[in-house]
């Protein structure tokens, strides 16, 4: 059976119920991974997504920016829970489905200033990142796990509209890179995205609403990952080769959250 994982960093859940519903029709995913609802937990429309036929969830709403949700269309399980936000934001939620143990992260963004030293917010993103690779680099590589969301670092030179110029801005610099990296070797994870569509094509899974037109400025940049260990490998190359992609089309309907949906399968 094939396991279609989407992320999509929903900024808001409550307005989108159209989209949701366009993307549900169009993109068919059967695990909807959500960051910044932005409610909490009792305000998220179970309802809106019964109707879509998702009737199983996980919820971690908080009052404000933050917030992330699974909904899937088959059974959850509880998956261990990761306790690495220091400043006790709901930016993690995990579920188990069909066998598959997936992390759902919105991690902090870091604000404006590349130096932990007087940017809190970025000393709060790097602290993040420690303590999740610290926490991952106990378990086994060899089971099945799927580390995603709005992981808000692009780390690749085409990842970013201009690596030169971004490199000294918040979500490409040379630490967050390396904390990238770190999080990815600490299992030896799979970039899905990136065995679909290798180097040195570009990627964006998101755009600033101050371009009028996305497309035409195309200053975007891929923040939304799907990771996965080395004992999905088998499963995510079920086809001979990872079937992941950005539908970045969706950027550009009606009231679009600033993100695409990212989406990989899985043969489960």
């Amino acid at each position: 059976m094939r396991l279609r994982l989407a992320t999509w960093n929903i900024n808001s859940v409550r307005p989108r119920g159209e989209l949701i519903g366009r993307m549900v029709d169009e993109v068919a995913p059967d695990v909807l991974c959500l960051q910044e609802i932005k409610c909490q937990t009792g305000e998220f429309p179970k309802e809106m997504f019964e109707a879509l036929g998702f009737n199983h969830f996980r919820i971690a709403g908080q009052k404000g920016w933050h917030g992330v949700a699974i909904a899937s269309r088959l059974p959850i399980e509880d998956a261990p829970p990761l306790d690495v936000c220091r400043e006790g934001h709901a930016r993690c939620v995990g579920a188990v489905v069909a066998g598959i143990e997936i992390q759902n992260f919105y991690i902090p963004a870091g604000g404006d200033v590349p130096d932990p030293e007087v940017n809190p917010k970025f000393a709060h993103k790097l602290d993040f990142y420690g303590k999740l690779t610290a926490e991952l680099g106990r378990r086994d590589p060899k089971a099945p796990l799927v580390v995603t969301g709005d992981l808000n670092v692009a780390p690749g030179e085409f990842d970013v509209w201009n690596h030169r110029y971004m490199s000294k801005i918040v979500s490409h610099t040379p630490v967050e890179i390396e904390a990238f990296r770190a999080l990815e070797a600490s299992l030896g994870f799979i970039n899905l995205m990136r065995e679909a569509t290798p180097e040195p094509e570009k990627l964006a899974s998101w755009w600033s609403y101050r371009a009028a037109d996305f497309r035409q400025s195309n200053r975007g940049l891929l923040l939304d990952h799907i990771l996965a260990t080395p004992g999905l490998r088998a499963s995510a190359f079920h086809t001979g080769k990872a079937q992941s992609r950005i539908h970045d089309d969706v950027r550009g309907w009606n009231k679009p959250s600033d993100h695409a949906p990212v989406t990989a399968d899985f043969q489960v």
